[in-house]
This record gives C-alpha cells, structure tokens and sequence, in this order.
C-alpha cells in the first residue's frame, strides 16, 4: 500500500465499533515479537490533560537531548500527529510501510482501529532507537490497547465523567478503569483529588505495590507574585526545587500539568535521565499542544496568522477540544480570568455520546451568539439535538449551520476586533476547523 491507500484502509476499521480488551492486542504484538518489551515507556491517562502531560514530557526530554517518541490521540487533520520522535511526525513512507506490515501478518484477522494505530505506534518505535517513548492511553486504561506495556512510570492525570458508556456511570468505576494501568512496583504520579477517584487509585497501588506519588503530597507548585510559578518535591523529592517557571500555554491548570511531568522527570533521574533546570525553563516555554486553549489571530485580507496585539482588519480565534464537564469548566475559567473580549461567538459541535446538556449550558452562558454545527463522523450530534440540550431560556442566541465551513464563514461576517471566536465541544470540530484556518499541522 502507499500513503493514502493505508490511511483509507486505517479509516475503513472506524465501522468496527470500540472493543475495548487486550486479548487481540497481545495476539498480534507475539506474531511480531513484542516489540514493546524493547522500550522504555511512560504511560499516562487520565480524564483531562493527559495530553498536554505527555507533550510537556517530549518537550523537555527532546529539548535536553533525549530522542523520545509520542503516541497520541485522536489527530486534528492528519493521522500522522499521532506518531512523532521529537517535532517529527511519521513519514508517509514509514506509515505505509509498516501498515502494509501489519496487514500482512493480520491475514484475515480483525483490529479496530486504536489497536492498528498503536501498534503502528510500537513496531516504529521499536525501530528507532529512543532513549525514551511517551504513550497515552485511549479511552480509560485497564482494557486499552497501550496497556500492554510495562512502563517505567504510569500517570493518572485525573479523574471526571467522560465515556460513560465504556468506563462505567460513577467517579469509582471511571476511576477503577484508569487505575487499571497501574503495574505491580511501578511508581505511579497523579493529581486525583479525594472524592474525585483518589480512593480507587490509592486502593490499587496498595494492592500492587505501587507506590504513589501525588500532587499535593509528594509534590506542589506554588504561583509567585512576579507571574512565574515554582515546583516544590516534598517528602521522597525534598530538595528538588524548580523556580522562575512559566507555561506557554493558556489555562491555570497547564500548572498542574506541567508539574506532574516535572514528577515524571524526577522519576526518571533513576534511569539516568537528568535534565538542567534551565533546560526545563526554556522547554516549558516551548511547549506546543495544538488544538487545546489555541489562540491566535488572523488578518482578513491575506488569511495569515498576524499578532493578535491591537491590530486592525484581523479575527481572534480560540480553539479548544473541551468536551467533558470538567473540561468546560476549564475552559470557561480561562474565559473568564485570562482572554480579553468584547463578545464571545462561539462555534460549537459535539459527540452525540457527550453529556451534551453539561457542556454546553456553562459555555452557551458566556456567548453572545451560539452557532452550533456537525464535523463530519458517525458519531457527531446534529446541530438540532444540540439545540435540544440548550436552556430554553437561551436557544434565542442559537443559530444551525450543519457543515462546519458554512458556521466559520457566517461567524467571520459578524465578528469584530475585539470579538472572540470561540470554537469548542469536540476535537474533531477543532481538527475540521483548525485545517480550514490554518492548513494542515507540519512536522
């Protein structure tokens, strides 16, 4: 196969529905000879954030020298952004070679397709020589597909409601599916929060002699009066102090990101990893996760991305894949406390399978006008089962564009200066859109 015939091929598993299980994954790493058991792996999951954690990892390893690789998902425009060493995504060469790979030894055999990508994600690791590979898991832990490693550190970011349909309808179900990557004596760094799955997860690594390092108790950051902020190891990291730090991206918990990769890097000062504290400095202010808390201007005459200070003639965008409870009110706090606007037009999508009436009533609040759409795929929401889930008292401000161009041009019409786009609910809405602005993302 060449390029497009295996990323046609990838596509056509999308019709076999999410079959969470490890059994097929393990079947087919043996017919290859387990190439994951040649790597040096982190893991991480978590509800929101797992992957600005995994992308502050890379950052500050590849920065500091180490050759690293990523898997993650879902992509925005291109399937290779799930698979990079360093800034680089996986050839088009690469991609097909080792897809061509997979299906021959497939035969008549069947994977969805997270279960093809990831293990397209080991076999070119594997290949490449890496000090170090970054995974994130897809949806929960315990059954997921990169859950076949034994890492060197696991990360549970979080824990909140999202796929309820696969991880179970309360925080201790959800919570005991993330916990499910938990090794025996594999240390563990998490921010879980009491009553927020932090009993779950302290219960499994009792039970597997993991031991736990959480934010909060083994580690904390502490925002400064000048704007910077400070990691602090307490306990087994006493003595480890980073200072003078600040995030490059928006939102106050970017903090509690950064500081559970900073608990990772420490961790790994056992495998020999070290990293200066001013190679920490300048990765974190380089850190670069497309897609989440995006913000950037437009000029629109030319269509190119122009500073966003004061200029005349430009759009401001703000493009971000929020689409769980938790994740909108993370973003609604950024809203409020750290983007300057006259109006918010926000442009919205979603999953039908999404709490649709908890994420969209504290966003929907916040706009002067709501145009809500449909990226393409099987399983978005048409824009009047959104409307559906909107207060009655604020429908009035809701406008149907069922093709996602068609919303961005009517929006661009009536924007203003000093006007934001806000453009949110789901990643494929922000992939869908970001390519229509941007182009696609090089690497």
């Amino acid at each position: 196969m060449n390029y497009q015939e295996a990323w046609n091929f990838l596509d056509g598993l999308q019709f076999h529905k999410i079959k969470l299980g490890l059994d097929a994954m393990c079947s087919f790493m043996a017919r290859v000879n387990n190439p994951e058991q040649q790597l040096k792996t982190v893991h991480v999951a978590g509800t929101n954030g797992k992957g600005s954690v995994c992308v502050t990892l890379l950052t500050l390893l590849s920065q500091a020298g180490y050759r690293v690789g990523l898997y993650t998902s879902p992509h925005l425009s291109s399937v290779r952004e799930r698979f990079r060493i360093g800034d680089a995504f996986i050839s088009e060469e690469k991609f097909a070679e080792l897809a061509t790979r997979i299906c021959e030894v497939l035969g008549d055999d069947k994977i969805t397709y997270f279960e093809f990508t990831t293990a397209l994600a080991l076999l070119w690791f594997a290949e490449e020589n890496l000090d170090m590979v970054i995974l994130e898991t897809g949806l929960g832990g315990r059954l997921d597909a990169t859950n076949i490693v034994t890492p060197l550190v696991s990360v549970i970011t979080n824990i909140s409601m999202d796929h309820e349909a696969y991880l179970g309808d309360t925080i201790s179900a959800v919570a005991g599916e993330k916990a499910g990557i938990i090794k025996p004596a594999v240390p563990v760094v998490s921010a879980a929060k009491a009553g927020e799955g932090l009993a779950e997860i302290r219960a499994t690594c009792g039970e597997r002699g993991a031991k736990l390092y959480l934010y909060g108790d083994a580690f904390s950051a502490t925002r400064m009066d000048n704007g910077s902020w400070e990691w602090q190891g307490i306990n087994e990291f006493k003595g480890s102090v980073y200072q003078k730090l600040h995030c490059s991206m928006k939102g106050a918990y970017q903090i509690e990101n950064a500081s559970l990769a900073l608990a990772v890097i420490e961790l790994l000062k056992g495998e020999g990893i070290t990293i200066s504290a001013e190679e920490i400095r300048k990765g974190l202010l380089s850190v670069n996760w497309p897609g989440r808390l995006e913000h950037f201007c437009l000029d629109r005459s030319s269509r190119k991305r122009v500073q966003c200070s004061g200029r005349k003639n430009t759009l401001s965008y703000l493009l971000d894949g929020a689409h769980n409870p938790a994740g909108v009110m993370s973003l609604v706090e950024t809203l409020n406390n750290e983007i300057v606007f006259k109006r918010l037009l926000l442009i919205w999508g979603a999953m039908v399978d999404k709490d649709l009436q908890k994420t969209l009533r504290p966003v929907v609040e916040l706009a002067d006008a709501v145009f809500l759409t449909r990226p393409e795929g099987e399983r978005s929401a048409e824009p009047e089962l959104l409307l559906q889930n909107v207060p009655d008292e604020l429908q009035q401000r809701c406008h149907l564009h069922p093709i996602v161009k068609e919303a961005i041009e009517v929006v661009e019409k009536i924007a203003k200066e000093d006007d934001l786009i806000l453009i949110a609910g789901s990643l494929y809405l922000v992939g869908a859109s970001r390519k229509l602005l941007l182009g696609e993302l090089v690497g």
